[in-house]
């Protein structure tokens, strides 16, 4: 599933207020627990970053540049 920004911080913004009913639009999801909303946090976190990834937003892995020089031959 493709997660987006609103839905993160609308999680986020849930958590901080400590209330565990989120809407996305014109749907409600209400959560058992703090820890399960968490949990759906962690996994729209995890669904972004992957997204990220694929599309070459977020790189793998940093690339590194070596410049050496010498005197002489």
């Amino acid at each position: 599933m493709a997660y987006t920004e609103v839905q993160l911080q609308a999680l986020e913004t849930a958590l901080a207020k400590g209330e565990r009913r989120v809407s996305f639009g014109d749907k409600t999801v209400e959560y058992r627990s703090v820890d399960e909303l968490k949990a759906a946090i962690r996994e729209v976190k995890r669904g972004i970053l992957e997204q990220a990834a694929a599309t070459g937003l977020w790189p793998g892995a940093p690339r590194q540049i070596r410049v050496t020089t010498s005197k002489g031959f």
